[in-house]
């Protein structure tokens, strides 16, 4: 690859998609699907026909405006969640090594040509098992890279995990007791130190509860249907928990 100029790389790139979308699409048929649907939040792509579900992981490689004929990096788009974006970050750092301009800018005059060389660029130096363009609104164009496939029980703890709020749209869940709120200080225990964008394994969750569950916490010397009873349990969304945090403690 190094001794290859830009051209004839992002050429060879566009080669090896076309033979990588071909086995990706005999394997998955993704034609068959009459839906999709992907969120940045939890990393999914979605595709799906009746209860019938087919799920990947996958990243932004970047969008292509129809209107004004421009392509962004996701590496260089605040509104793109680094969960799926963190890996356009290698395209930047191989570009950076070869001298390829148009994988170190991140927002440049294009075509819709040039996104899927970009995409197949991105492809090609992850790993990816096939990319995919979902129905644009007529104006933006985004490109997806897929970079493994999830079966459905994985995929539904994933999303399982997050809740849909009123105020802050779709993110990971947390549970606190019925006495915290936004509003009211009554004391934060946690069951385990915590900050925000913090990493959880599949077991954990964000758990808090006020000072007076505590007190029945301790005088029962143990979560038990009193204690549990007492603190009755609600589901919020992670930015409520922390916003709920820095009212009680002064630091997310």
């Amino acid at each position: 690859m190094d001794t290859l100029d830009y051209n004839s790389f992002a050429e060879k790139c566009i080669e090896d998609l076309k033979i990588l979308q071909n086995k990706f699409q005999k394997e998955y048929n993704l034609n068959w699907y009459e839906n999709w649907f992907y969120s940045q939040t939890t990393g999914l792509l979605t595709f799906s026909t009746g209860d019938k579900e087919l799920n990947f992981k996958y990243f932004e490689a970047g969008s292509f405006s129809e209107k004004s004929n421009t392509w962004k990096w996701s590496w260089d788009n605040n509104h793109t969640l680094d969960n799926v974006k963190e890996r356009t970050k290698l395209i930047k750092e191989f570009g950076q090594k070869s001298n390829f301009a148009k994988l170190t800018n991140g927002y440049f005059q294009s075509d819709e040509y040039e996104a899927w060389e970009f995409t197949a660029i991105a492809a090609k130096l992850t790993n990816g098992i096939g990319t995919y363009r979902p129905v644009s609104d007529g104006q933006l164009q985004i490109f997806l890279v897929i970079t493994e496939f999830v079966d459905n029980e994985t995929a539904q703890n994933i999303k399982d995990k997050y809740v849909e709020c009123s105020a802050h749209e779709y993110r990971r869940r947390a549970f606190v007791c019925r006495h915290l709120n936004p509003v009211t200080k009554v004391g934060f225990q946690e069951a385990f130190e915590t900050f925000e964008d913090m990493e959880l394994s599949d077991k954990d969750d964000f758990q808090a509860w006020c000072n007076e569950c505590e007190n029945v916490r301790q005088k029962e010397g143990e979560w038990n249907d009193n204690s549990m009873a007492f603190a009755n349990i609600k589901v919020i969304c992670e930015q409520c928990y922390f916003e709920i945090k820095e009212l009680n403690t002064g630091h997310r």
